[in-house]
């Protein structure tokens, strides 16, 4: 684990962070769905038996992706719901997101297009680079949320989904893969801009 990038005044990394091949992602999604778990399954192969309420943690990962080298910043996060304020480190400076909710809970389902109305809220966009993730994919009795629904999700969003298990490391890394072609699409010659607040904060 590290520690999370800081920004400076007008929301941009330094410039000993600013790497063109270096990403940073942030994991969002309601209390309980996986989040931790899918961060620790792809960064230290293990798996989280028990939940721990996270507060806040960093996981760095170096990977090649389409023929790139690339060092992936993941910032997993507590839980949200439909009161909770997004953190400025949760928008500001960030290049793509990794939105989670579990089949096996429809009200996490519904939380995603709240999530995703305070990212665009935040950085005053209309579109970010995302990854809608269907968690506990291997829980079929308990099902609550269909693949065609998570499908309709992300085809109304305009962004990549996929289904997952991080207990039986079920597409984990797929997560950070279409994530990466969210943010690099094949063929864009230069790196992305992270996203920055368009609000003023006092």
């Amino acid at each position: 684990m590290s520690l999370a990038g800081t920004t400076d005044a007008s929301g941009q990394l330094p410039p000993q962070q600013q790497d063109s091949r270096r990403r940073r992602l942030v994991v969002l999604g309601s209390r309980a769905v996986g989040k931790s778990s899918i961060c620790h399954r792809y960064v230290e192969k293990t798996f989280l038996p028990l939940y721990y309420p996270t507060i806040a943690s960093t996981f760095d990962k170096e990977l090649q992706f389409q023929g790139k080298s690339y060092t992936l910043e993941i910032l997993d996060t507590a839980g949200q719901d439909e009161y909770s304020i997004l953190n400025s480190k949760h928008a500001i400076g960030i290049h793509g997101y990794v939105l989670v909710y579990s089949v096996d809970s429809r009200v996490s389902f519904e939380m995603i297009d709240t999530i995703r109305d305070k990212i665009l809220s935040y950085t005053g966009t209309e579109s970010v680079p995302s990854v809608i993730v269907g968690q506990k994919c291997d829980l079929h009795l308990q099902r609550q949320v269909s693949e065609d629904e998570g499908k309709e999700l992300a085809a109304r969003i305009g962004c990549a989904w996929v289904e997952a298990s991080a207990r039986e490391d079920i597409n984990v890394d797929k997560i950070f893969e279409l994530c990466l072609a969210e943010i690099d699409p094949p063929g864009r010659p230069n790196g992305p801009e992270p996203q920055s607040s368009k609000c003023i904060v006092v």
